[in-house]
C-alpha cells in the first residue's frame, strides 16, 4: 500500500519548520531557478502545494504543470494556491498508477524517494524517467547521511513517526544516486542544506 499523508496534511508544513526551520523550503526553492520559461513540468509528491506559489514567483505565466499527489487532503490544500496564469492539472493518485505522457521538460521530486524501499524506488524511478524528455531537467531533493551522528537519530525518528502516521514503507534511505547513475543522468549542480543533511541536485537526462 502506498504511503498516504492525508493524516498529516493539516500539520505537515508546520512540523517541518519546527524541526528544520526553512531549510526544506530553501532546498526546493533553490532548484526552481533551473526551470525554463514555458516548461511542461511534472511535480510528484508536492504535498500542500506551496511550491506552486514559489514557481509562480519565478514564472507568473507560461508553465504547464501536472501535479501528482497521493493524499487527497494535500491536493485540496494545493488547489487553493495562487498559480498566476500557469495551467495546473491535479492528479490524486500514486505516481506509479498514473499514465504519463513522455513529453515533460522538467520533473520535480521533492522528498519523494525516502518513502520507498529499494524495490519500489526502482519501479517509481523508471516510471518517472520515461516521462522526461531527452535533455530534460530532473530536480530532486532528499535527505542524505554524511556520517554525523545526529543525522541518523533524526532520520530514524522521522521514519518511525511517518510509518505510524502515514504508513510509509521505508525504514532507511534508498540508494537514490545510483538510480540516476544507472540511467546516465548528468549531474549539473548541487547544494546542501541543514548541516549537509538535505541535498538538492539538478540532473540532465
Amino acid at each position: 500500500m502506498a504511503a498516504n499523508y492525508n493524516n498529516s496534511a493539516w500539520f505537515y508544513d508546520a512540523l517541518s519548520r519546527v524541526v528544520y526551520g526553512r531549510s526544506l523550503v530553501r532546498a526546493q526553492v533553490w532548484l526552481l531557478e533551473y526551470v525554463p520559461e514555458n516548461a511542461n513540468i511534472l511535480i510528484v509528491g508536492g504535498g500542500t502545494g506551496w511550491i506552486l506559489e514559489e514557481l509562480t514567483r519565478v514564472h507568473p505565466s507560461g508553465l504547464t504543470i501536472t501535479y501528482v499527489e497521493v493524499a487527497a487532503n494535500m491536493v485540496a490544500l494545493s488547489k487553493k494556491r495562487i498559480t498566476g496564469n500557469n495551467h495546473v492539472s491535479f492528479i490524486t493518485n500514486a505516481i506509479e498508477n498514473v499514465v504519463l505522457p513522455m513529453d515533460f521538460d522538467v520533473v520535480i521530486t521533492p522528498f519523494l524517494f525516502d518513502n520507498f524501499t529499494e524495490q519500489t524506488l526502482q519501479r517509481v524511478f523508471c516510471h518517472i524517467h520515461k516521462a522526461l524528455k531527452p535533455g530534460g531537467i530532473w530536480l530532486n531533493c532528499d535527505f542524505q547521511l554524511t556520517g554525523r551522528w545526529w543525522q541518523n537519530v533524526l532520520l530514524k525518528t522521522m521514519f518511525v513517526f511517518f510509518r505510524v502516521i502515514c504508513k510509509i514503507e521505508a525504514s532507511q534511505l534508498p540508494d537514490i544516486n545510483t538510480r540516476f547513475e544507472e540511467k546516465n543522468y548528468k549531474m549539473v549542480d548541487e547544494k546542501t542544506f541543514f548541516g549537509k543533511f538535505v541535498l538538492s541536485r539538478v540532473y540532465k537526462k
